[in-house]
Parts: structure tokens; sequence; C-alpha cells
């Protein structure tokens, strides 16, 4: 009966919170379950009740919740108000961590068993690890947005009263024409704009549920592995180590020196110590600043602190990056242009029709004083208005702000295909500006698999089959050094099975090296041996050391494990392969490090194992605060472990240099393990060394003085046994100097460098958290050969939103001339309201989405980087938009003025004729836009089935617009003969833009000469040019 309430959803819980009647818990629930369930049977199924006991006190009151079943001894409130109030008190009443671990059935040590049945019953038992999310805003809510947009609320009103004016004059029937297709058109500039927006809000949404999905390591079955942070559950043990997130809150159950950051919960930035004897206690969203440790899981998703502020924050994506800013500026500035010509107009308009210069349809005078009725005004006025309104629609370049979301989102789409996930969209456009890649070697430029290939005792080098000739004592001390100081595990399922070892990539190849070659038992080598104090590893000493005590003689030993350089000079003697110290003299210790250089050289990575037995004192200087002695230590061996470089990095690394991006590489190792791995990838050329400043050490860099520094950066192009703050001055050094920097970075102590660079890099694969958050873009293979395709797609971006600031500007170039002129010189505007939104939505909304979806070419990474400080409009694009512009007005102006004596029809064809031209100038424009240098602007057409389409649809619209939507449009039909010159007008803007690239431009940008722009920015290209 028990087990059927299990697998209900719907129950009741017993919950005795009484300390008398604890031990009489189990058999209430029995006894409860069992009333329950006869009721359920053999009533039929009515609204439950609320039970409310009688007042007596010859009982205790027991609380029934309305909860899911549960097979444990402690419910959610419980266990959240263990960790929640940090109340150890009442932690140490419950009977501690492992009374908590046991009543939530998880071994300590191997974890929970982790099967499908387990995991759902914990998750419908205490919930799943994910928050409340606020709803997505859905399409109506971008309608609104559309609709608050000042010149569509003028152009409704205007409708409205046009509407109005049109059925009191001619009826229902013939009257509603004129308002009604303004109406149209201006929700299909709505119902376009929007869903475009819907659509890109919906493509953001689901890359932030990609963001958020993390592996974290946890214990089930007593494997470790690595599952998603959503399918955390109550129970879990959670292996935490440096840069990770805290998945959920907790209790600490092992571990050494762990330092917690909970400046994201309380706003504190130092670091909290957490340990059994003080502070046991762990929550979700904090991160591991140091040390490393296991925790159990006691709450996950909602019932978490952060997941209730989680809950609470509304992910907006309405970042602005500072292309979409410089971009606002831009249609600012035209949209005053725009607002002045449309005020022109009006008052021009207005003051003809008042002094009775303008006609109607059939050539009387429209408004003669005395006798024009005040409809008849009202309703002239109003046309007027909306003319003119539609004209500041024309001006105003909507489209920008839209093709730059496009563009966007398209390249994030394109990108995550490529193995980059975007986390801040300014990032996009900002690597296109990228000057200099400061890059990992580890991971980045190599494999990350990692393997133990040379082994020296003394000064002999070990082959693999003849470790027996080595003492046993050596290879007892190196297994302890193995086994003991280290964060990674060995895991066998079974007797004769392959062995799984987790970690770091050189922790896992230490340990696989240890296991097959020195056939090491990790678990028995812990069993005999009690750990006391762990210094983890971190990238400053790059070192980790333990201290133990040995169980079969009480003696304590310290055994570290490090870079092979640093530890040899905290060394005073070695073991010799029998096993005899020896005393470290300078004579010994050159041919240490003449070995230790020959392994870097071969590209090997160098570890060194050293020992110290320590008298108990050791204990005491512990318990006084000190660190693990790390002095006077005595050598046992080195080991080389091979990182191959990873295939394709050489031939990334020269389309960067292609590309004018200098790459420098920033590396924790030795600075000739660091000369081979760049001489290797091309970072390096042969004649570039130390005295050429091509290669530097950290600390070498570091002593320089802030103006040697920087005078000396530029020729840096390798860093070796950097730290976190060598990398951080590298970048301010090459921002400084004007340079937009790169930086790729994995660890929690490449965070500040990330942050400071313009692009942060960070590792998808073996990234902290901490690394992760703090970058814009992640590497998700952890490849360099990704790098140039992130860079190829920030060029794609800016060029793309070039191509269609061009292709804008030139059609409101063209429309605000012609609508001037028309209106300043005839007082007629040629092209009506509803034609103006017509190419409005083609230009804004699908040109685009036909532009900014342009892939990126080759040509894209033979041009130097795109400085931040460069116009966006260039003097290439000017040329264009003049001369395509200058073609559309005098053609156009030209039917306006002699159209009907050329073509010999009436006035409406004639109208007709210059909006069917007008729009098929931007329909053949476009292809113009396509290429801004390139004379050939159908190279690659074929892959833009989009681009192809949207032509299409535009064509066929146009051809509907004129042939069968008369009344809506205001236009009359035409012949073949007609469309044929219409084309051909429109065709000859191909041989136009072909004819003018031929002309060469200054590359200073042309408001320099007007003295419009500041001499600075002058010196600065010229010098750049130079």
């Amino acid at each position: 009966m028990t087990s059927i309430l299990r697998r209900n959803f719907v129950c009741y819980e017993v919950s005795l919170n009484l300390p008398a009647m604890h031990k009489f818990a189990k058999q209430w629930r029995l006894a409860f379950a069992t009333i329950y369930c006869s009721r359920a049977i053999t009533n039929s199924p009515k609204k439950a009740k609320k039970l409310s006991p009688r007042k007596s006190p010859s009982y205790a009151s027991i609380s029934i919740h309305d909860l899911v079943p549960s097979s444990f001894d402690i419910d959610q409130s419980q266990l959240t108000k263990l960790v929640k109030d940090k109340d150890l008190g009442h932690l140490q009443e419950f009977g501690g961590v492992q009374k908590v671990a046991s009543t939530l059935e998880t071994d300590v040590s191997a974890g929970i068993n982790g099967d499908p049945d387990d995991v759902s019953c914990r998750q419908n038992a205490f919930g799943i690890n994910s928050y409340k999310k606020p709803p997505t805003k859905s399409f109506f809510h971008f309608v609104v947005e559309a609709f608050k947009d000042l010149t569509i609320m003028i152009l409704l009103v205007c409708a409205g009263l046009s509407l109005g004016f049109g059925i009191k004059e001619d009826g229902v029937k013939e009257g509603w024409y004129d308002g009604g297709s303004i109406f149209v058109a201006v929700f299909l500039v709505i119902a376009v704009s929007a869903g475009s927006n819907y659509r890109q809000n919906r493509q953001f949404e689901k890359l932030s549920q990609v963001s958020g999905n993390i592996l974290i390591d946890v214990i089930r079955k007593g494997r470790r592995q690595q599952v998603s942070i959503f399918e955390i559950v109550v129970g879990d043990l959670v292996c935490l180590k440096i840069g990770d997130q805290v998945p959920a809150d907790g209790l600490f159950l092992d571990g050494h020196s762990l330092q917690i950051d909970e400046s994201s919960m309380t706003g504190e930035s130092d670091h909290v110590e957490v340990n059994h004897k003080e502070n046991p206690f762990l929550f979700s969203g904090t991160k591991v600043a140091d040390g490393y440790g296991q925790m159990l899981v006691t709450s996950v998703g909602m019932n978490t602190t952060w997941g209730e502020m989680m809950s609470l924050i509304s992910r907006d994506n309405s970042e602005q990056t500072p292309l979409q800013a410089r971009l606002n500026k831009l249609t600012s500035s035209i949209g005053k242009v725009g607002l002045a010509v449309a005020f022109l107009v009006l008052v021009v308009l207005l003051i003809r029709y008042f002094t009775g210069n303008t006609q109607d349809e059939y050539g009387n005078r429209e408004f003669i004083a005395g006798q024009t009725t005040g409809d008849d005004i009202i309703n002239s006025v109003v046309s007027i208005i909306a003319a003119a309104v539609t004209i500041v629609v024309v001006a105003i370049p909507e489209g920008l702000p839209l093709a730059v979301t496009l563009t966007l989102a398209y390249s994030m789409k394109r990108m995550m295909a490529d193995q980059a996930m975007v986390r801040k969209l300014s990032a996009c456009e900002t690597m296109g500006s990228a000057t200099t890649i400061c890059t990992d070697k580890t991971g980045t430029l190599t494999m990350n698999q990692m393997k133990v290939t040379k082994f020296w005792v003394s000064q002999d080098s070990v082959a693999e089959d003849t470790y027996s000739s080595i003492s046993k004592f050596i290879l007892d001390l190196i297994q302890d050094g193995v086994a003991l100081n280290t964060t990674g595990s060995v895991f066998r399922s079974s007797l004769g099975s392959e062995y799984e070892f987790s970690g770091s990539p050189t922790e896992k190849a230490i340990l696989s090296w240890a296991t097959s070659q020195l056939s090491m038992d990790m678990e028995d080598t812990k069993k005999s041996c009690e750990v006391i104090q762990v210094e983890a590893f971190n990238s400053q000493k790059k070192r980790s050391g333990v201290l133990i005590r040995k169980s079969s003689d009480d003696t304590f030993h310290v055994h570290w494990k490090g870079a092979a350089e640093m530890l040899l000079a905290k060394c005073s003697s070695f073991y010799d392969e029998s096993g005899i110290v020896k005393d470290l003299d300078t004579d010994e210790r050159m041919r240490f490090e003449q070995i230790i250089q020959g392994m870097a050289a071969s590209s090997l990575r160098c570890i060194a194992f050293t020992h110290k037995q320590v008298s108990e004192e050791a204990i005491k200087e512990r318990e006084d605060g000190k660190n693990i002695q790390e002095d006077g230590l005595t050598l046992l061996g080195l080991v080389g472990i091979k990182d191959p470089c990873r295939p394709g990095v050489k031939s990334a690394v020269q389309a960067c240099q292609d590309a004018g991006v200098n790459i420098k590489m920033i590396t924790g190792d030795s600075i000739f393990t660091a000369k081979a791995i760049a001489m290797e990838c091309g970072i390096l050329r042969p004649e570039d060394d130390a005295s050429s400043g091509a290669i530097v050490e950290g600390a070498e860099f570091r002593n320089y003085t802030p103006e040697e520094r920087l005078w000396r950066v530029e020729k840096i192009r390798v860093m070796a046994r950097s730290s976190p703050v060598d990398k951080l001055l590298m970048v301010q050094c090459l921002k400084q100097k004007g340079h937009v920097v790169a930086v790729t970075g994995d660890g929690t102590n490449d965070a500040p460098a990330l942050k400071e660079a313009d692009i942060g890099l960070s590792m998808g694969i073996q990234g902290t958290e901490v690394a992760k958050e703090s970058s814009d873009i992640v590497i998700l293979d952890d490849n360099f050969a990704s790098v140039p395709t992130v860079l190829q797609w920030g060029r794609c971006v800016y060029n793309n939103i070039q191509k269609f600031i061009q292709f804008q500007l030139t059609v409101n170039v063209a429309a605000l001339v012609i609508n001037f002129v028309a209106a300043v010189s005839s007082g007629d505007v040629p092209l009506t309201a509803v034609q103006l939104l017509w190419v409005n939505l083609i230009m804004d909304t699908l040109g685009a989405l036909a532009l900014a979806t342009e892939r990126p070419t080759r040509e894209l990474m033979e041009k130097p980087p795109v400085g931040r400080t460069e116009p966006l409009i260039t003097n290439v694009m000017w040329r264009n938009i003049v001369a395509q512009a200058t073609y559309q007005m005098a053609i156009l102006l030209t039917l306006q003025f002699k159209g009907e004596s050329i073509f010999g029809v009436d006035e409406a064809v004639k109208q007709t004729l210059i909006f069917n031209a007008f729009v098929l100038c931007q329909v053949f424009n476009e292809f113009n836009a396509r290429k801004l240098e390139k004379r050939n602007v159908f190279e690659g057409i074929h892959k833009n089935k989009l681009f192809l389409g949207i032509i299409f649809v535009t064509v066929v619209l146009q051809v509907v617009m004129v042939e069968f939507l008369k009344r809506f449009a205001d236009t009359e039909r035409l012949s073949w003969g007609q469309w044929g010159a219409c084309v051909g007008i429109a065709a000859m803007s191909w041989p136009i833009g072909w004819v003018i690239k031929c002309i060469p431009v200054p590359d200073i940008p042309i408001f320099i000469y007007l003295g419009l722009k500041s001499k600075k920015l002058a010196r600065k290209i010229v010098h750049r040019e130079q």
C-alpha cells in the first residue's frame, strides 16, 4: 500500500514536529496511509475537505500538509530551513551532515543510486532544478510596441480622419478607399515589423536556454560523472573545484581549503570559508574561489534562495550594442533632415492650397475663399498632412535598428553551428574590429589530450619496461603524491573493465600513467593515509601540495606537484634510482635545469614531484594558520606530458594574421615549451627569440616600468610563465595603445582579463563557470580554429549593416528630393501616402531581411580590421549613394515634369509610371548594395536563397499593386511597353554601379575635408595606413 502511495502525485504527508514523537513517525505515516487508501477505495472521489482536529488537552496535534508523497523521513521545508538559516546548532541537533545524508538515502562515498526511478522519485519529492521564468513576450507585445511609434500614430489619426471625411463625402462604397488604404498599409508595416522582432526574440530566448545548461560533476553509484545542472536532484553528491558554480543549496561533506564567493547573494566581496566546524552551508548561484570539496544537495530549483531571486528577474534582450547606439544617432540625424523637409513640404502645400494654386482631378480650383465648405477644407488639409507625415515615415530609417537585430540574430545562429556561442550581442560586431587576439596555449592551440611520454628519476630517463630498476620506496612515494595530491579520481566498475579518469587533462594524464605504469591503487593508497591539509593548485604558484599522515607508522609527509623549474628552486636534495638522498649542488641543479629545458623544447609540459617528511610540529604550524612547508624539499622525479597541437591551428593563426590581426600566446608553461608550441603554430618566426623582444616571461613583463611596457607590448608574441595579473596587464597596455583586444581564457583567475578585454572568449569544455560568465563568447569546442570564424562573422555583421545603410540612404535621398522639388514647383506630391508606405516596407523590412542575412565572404579576411572610430558611412558608400540617388532623381523628376509628353499618357498613368520606376529602381539597386566595392554584384548570389526570394516577392507584390489594386494604391494599369520602360530605367542602375565603382576614392573620410571631423581622427587613420 505504501508503494502505491509513493507513486501517486497528490497525497498527504504527516509531519511530526514534536521531539517526543519522532520515533513514532514511521508508524504514524503507515497508519495514516492505510486509513487514507481504504477511504479512497470505498468512497467515490469527492472534493477533499480540510481536517481540523478538535481542541483537546489529551493528545498532540498532527499537521497534515497537502504535499507530494515521499519515502524520505524529511520534508523539503525542514531541508530548506537547515541551510537557509545557516543555523549550525539546528543542524547538529538533527544529527549533522551525515544524518541528513542517511535520511536522504545518500551514501556519503558512493552517492545516490542515480537510476531513472530514483531520480524521478527525488524530483517528485523535492522538485526539479529549474526556475520559474517570467512569460516570454508575445507577438501582441511587439504589435503594441510598433503602435507606440509617433509617426505611425499620426498616420493612423490622418487615416481615421481621411476615412471619416471620405465616407461622409462619397458614401461608404466609394469613400473608404483613401483612408482604408492608409490603414491597411500601416497595419501591414506593423505586422511585418512585429513578426520579425517576435521571431528574433524567440531565437535569443533559445540561445539563452542553451547558455544556461551547465555540466556538473556528481558521484552516482560510486562513479564520478557529468550531468546537466537541470538534472541535479536532492541527495546528489556534487564535486566542486575552483571556478565552479554551486548548482543548488547544500551542505559541505568533504574537501579542503574551500573558499566561496558569495558576492552574487550578499554583495560582499570577501570570500567565505566553508568547512565542517563553523560553516558547512553552500548556496546555489555562488562560485568556488579556491580549494575543492563535495557537497550534499538539500534544495534545488525554486526551493533555493537563488531560485526565488531568478524567478523575479526578467530576461530582457533589449540590450543595445555599440553599433545600435551609433545607428540610433544616424537615424536621429536623418530623421531631423526628414522632418525639416516634411515641414517645408507641409508649409508649401498649405500655402499653395489656401492661395488657390491647386486643382482637383477635374481641373477646378480646390480652394475658393468663401465658397469651399469646411468639410472640404479639413479633408484637403488632412490629405496634405498625411502626405507630409508619410515623407517623415520614409525619411526616418526605422529599418536600421531592425537590420542590426536581424544580422546579429542570424550571425548568432550561424556562429552556434560553427562552435561559438554568443553571450553578449555587442561581441558579434566588436569582434569585427579586433586587432589583437591574446590566446591561451593549453586546450586552445593544443588538443588538450595529454599523455605522459617521459619519466625521469635522478638524471636518468626511465623507459616504460625498466620501471622495476627503480627503488620501490621512490615509486611508493610517487604513488602517494599522485593519489593524494589530486582533484581527479579513478573509477573502475568491475575487475577487468577499463579505468575511467576524471579531473583536469593534466590530472587525468598523470593518474592514467600512475595507474597503468606504476600499478597504483588509488583507493588503497587513500585508505592507508589521512589527509590533514591541502593547498589546491592555482595559477599564481603553479603547484599543489598536501600534508598527510601515514597510518602504518604514524609519520607525517608533505607532497608537492607542479611546474618543474619552480619546484626545483624549492628543492635542496634529490633521490637517485636506489632511493638514496643526494645534495642538490649547483652543478646538479644545472643538469636538472637542462633536462627540464630539453623536455620543454620538445613541446612537453614538465611536472615535478617532490617530498618531505616532517615532524609532528607541522600539525601545530597548520593550526596556527601557516601553509604547508614548501622549502627544503627532496625531488622524487620528473614527468614530461605531451599535448599535441590541434590540426588546423597553424592555418587558423595564418588566417588571422592575413586579416591584419596580431596573435599573442600567453601561457603558464615554461619559456622553452611556449617557444616550441608557438613555432609549431606559426605564431613565432624562426628568427624570433627573447633578444628580439618577441618572447618574454610574465615576471619580466610585470617588472617593466609602465612606459617600457607600452613600448615593448607591440613586439611581444609569446608570454611564458604568466600569471592572470600579467595577462590583465597585457590587455590594459594593448588597449592603451589603441588596440581592440580579444582574449581567450578558461580559468577563474582569467576573469579580470576577460572582463577587461573588448571581447572575452572563454572555453566551453575546460572553461570554469566564472570564466564563462565573464566572457562575451564561448568557444564550445575549445579550438582556436573557431576564432577566425568568429572574427569573420564579426566583420560580416559590420559589412551587412553598411550594405543596408547604403541601400536605405539611396532611397531616402531620392524620395525626399523628388517629393520636395515636386511639391515646391508644382504643388503636387508624386508619391502618395500608401505608395510611400509600400516603399518604406520594401526598404525597411524586406530590404533588411535581404541584406542582413548575407553570409561572410573570403574577401572580408583579406582586409585590415575596421577601427572603432571610423565612420559608418565610408567614402566608397558615399560615392555609391550619390551616384544612384542622382540618377534616380534625374529620371523621376524628368518623368514628373515631362512624362506625359514623353509617353503620351494622362496624369494618372504618369504618376503610376513614376511610382513603378521608383520601386523597380530600389529592387535593382538592392543587387548593387550586395557588394560595396566589387563590380560583380552577382557573385555568390545563388547561396543566398532568402535574398532571391525577397526580390521575387517584392516584384510580384509590385505587379499586384499596379495591375490589380487600383483603388488601394491609387494606380493605373500599365501596358507591356510601359512596364518595359520602367524595367529599362531601373536596370540602368547596374551599368551605372559598375562604372562608378571604377572611380577611386580617398581613404580619409570626406567629412574631414569639410572640417566636420577632428584632425586627431585623420591623423589616426593616416598613421594606420602607413
